[in-house]
């Protein structure tokens, strides 16, 4: 009997994780949600109604309506579209920023890779929150609000950790037998890269990738709580329903929905990375 490879090994490790399967099944449906319930329920996040402000969940608008009429479901599910769309986007920035850089720095070593991190070391001496703010104050004022400024500025400052991870295993693997042997053959540096060392750092991107997700759908939050995000997202939300908490008249919906459907994500994310994690080591076993 053929004996089962790594890939197959660790779908099967995964798959006896009953906290990551379920956290993926609910970020599944968290996902399918948010894309096809607004249009098959036709659902507008824009529709005003005046005469119905702030309306308590009713068996007509279940999350209930805000300070302008406006159905809060409609408003979460399309909000929740954004953000996880900031959140992967983000990410996939950076991670192509992070892997390339961190392999470049760890496979040619020396004064390259001395000159590099240094750089590294000095942004990360820089706070997050200042380098993101400062990337958004760049773009013009219509420009703000929209994704593609948040894209850039979450992706231009997560990859930090990301390349000093890549860095630190493509040192290990640089100097193993099978690259020396690639190098005795003739083969370009790019090659090296891409066919030999890089596949073999491709576990610890996946897991580190899926746990970064999370923290940059927080932060997106946190800068659409500071009016610097996205126009909707989950994060304006939760800022639009902090405004409006008082002693007087507490509107609780339009705080307990955005922060319900934000911080399921965030755990269904988290257990999906930790059991990615423990489905990639290699040293695991069954």
């Amino acid at each position: 009997m053929k004996p089962a490879s790594p890939f197959q090994l660790a779908v099967e490790r995964l798959v006896r994780n009953r906290v990551a399967v379920a956290g993926a099944l609910v970020l599944v449906g968290m996902t399918l949600a948010c894309l096809l319930l607004p249009a098959l329920l036709g659902l507008d996040p824009d529709r005003t109604q005046p005469a119905l402000r702030n309306l308590p969940p009713s068996a007509k608008n279940l999350f209930g309506t805000d300070t302008l009429g406006r159905d809060l479901l409609a408003r979460v599910l399309v909000g929740g579209r954004t953000s996880l769309l900031v959140g992967l986007a983000s990410t996939a920035v950076s991670v192509l920023v992070g892997v390339s850089y961190g392999a470049v720095a760890g496979f040619y070593g020396g004064k390259v890779d001395e000159a590099m991190m240094r750089l590294v070391d000095f942004l990360y001496g820089l706070p997050y929150m200042f380098l993101v703010i400062l990337i958004m104050l760049l773009f013009s004022e219509t420009a703000r609000g929209e994704m593609l400024p948040v894209f850039l500025a979450l992706g231009l400052v997560q990859w930090l950790t990301m390349a000093r991870i890549v860095r630190g295993q493509v040192l290990t693997l640089r100097r193993q037998e099978f690259v020396l042997a690639a190098e005795l053959l003739g083969a370009s540096d790019f090659r090296i890269l891409a066919r030999h060392v890089l596949p073999n750092v491709l576990g610890v991107i996946v897991v580190y990738a899926t746990l970064m997700v999370p923290s940059v759908i927080i932060l997106e939050s946190f800068l659409s709580f500071l009016g610097l995000g996205v126009a909707l997202s989950w994060g304006q939300l939760v800022s639009d329903g902090v405004a409006v908490v008082n002693p007087v008249r507490s509107y609780w919906w339009l705080l307990v929905w955005p922060s319900a459907f934000l911080g399921v994500t965030l755990l269904s994310l988290n257990f999906i990375g930790d059991g990615l994690r423990d489905a990639l080591d290699p040293k695991a076993r069954q």
